[in-house]
């Protein structure tokens, strides 16, 4: 107590913000550090949950590298990610923007928009699945035979399958970006709206020169945040897919699902964990590479 009272005022602020502090720093090391420095651990070691880990060194990156289907699924996981997070940004963006200048209706339409995103993966991961059966079950094939159109294989063809697990994926997180989106537009300062419409500024302008620029960063926390979100899509694949999970011939399969099934079925925890560590430093460096692009710019 006395060499407390002996502190000055800085340094006893400094001691009650590490006391707040040390509890959830102790905690998120617990919870966050401590799992990763593990799974960087057992991927240098094979281990089958079971028995006891026995040191492999690089063996597991080795097979990793040379696996064919890593392949595959890191080029599946990418193509989520570019086809996506472009896609949902702009769709979100052009729904906010006009959302915004409505007014007839407007808490309504938004939470329509936001619905999808608060409803359960699972759940719509199979109702989009009933869409996609063939005649007479699925919804879009049968509104196809209405118009006499052949009806399409969506789920079980190499080449629509990922678009079509894609589609409910960015669908479902249109309702959080449209908020987001609104959240930075409704920030915009109208004066400077005012000012283009007194200068007889057309509508393009005042997009490209005013509303974009001022947007910038919810447009960078979105591609982040959605990127993240596509390079680590799961639930959609997984339900879609459920009979050939990741299929057919692996052209969905995802990094995640593809750790799950190493994990869980194959039960070579070692291998998984170095799948782990490559999508855990894929995620950081697009990240990264993302945010100082968008700074730059």
């Amino acid at each position: 107590m006395k060499l407390y009272r002996d502190l000055t005022i800085r340094q006893k602020q400094i001691v009650w913000a590490w006391s707040f502090l040390a509890l959830p720093v102790l905690f998120y090391s617990v919870i966050r550090f401590y799992p990763t420095g593990n799974a960087i651990l057992i991927s240098f070691q094979d281990w089958n949950l079971l028995g006891d880990r026995t040191w492999a060194g690089l063996e597991n990156y080795q097979k990793l590298f040379a696996d064919p289907v890593f392949w595959q699924v890191f080029r599946n996981t990418f193509v989520y990610l570019l086809i996506g997070t472009p896609v949902s940004l702009v769709v979100s963006f052009a729904i906010a923007y006009h959302l915004d200048k409505t007014r007839f209706m407007h808490g309504f339409l938004r939470m329509l928009y936001f619905l999808p995103f608060m409803t359960s993966a699972v759940a719509m991961a199979w109702v989009w699945r009933w869409f996609y059966q063939p005649v007479p079950i699925g919804l879009f094939n049968n509104f196809l035979a209405s118009l006499g159109i052949p009806q399409v294989n969506f789920l079980n063809s190499t080449t629509n399958a990922l678009p079509s697990i894609l589609a409910p994926a960015v669908w479902a997180g249109l309702g959080f970006q449209i908020i987001i989106f609104m959240a930075g537009l409704r920030a915009i300062p109208r004066s400077y709206y005012e000012a283009a419409k007194i200068d007889g500024v057309p509508w393009y302008t005042v997009l490209f020169e005013i509303t974009l620029p001022l947007l910038k960063p919810t447009i960078v926390f979105l591609v982040v945040f959605s990127s993240i979100g596509f390079l680590r899509i799961f639930d959609h694949v997984f339900n879609m897919t459920t009979n050939n999970p990741g299929g057919p011939l692996n052209s969905t399969k995802p990094l995640v699902l593809m750790i799950y099934q190493t994990a869980f079925s194959s039960f070579d925890m070692g291998y998984a964990a170095a799948q782990t560590v490559v999508l855990f430093l894929v995620l950081l460096v697009v990240s990264l590479i993302q945010l100082r692009i968008l700074r730059d710019s």
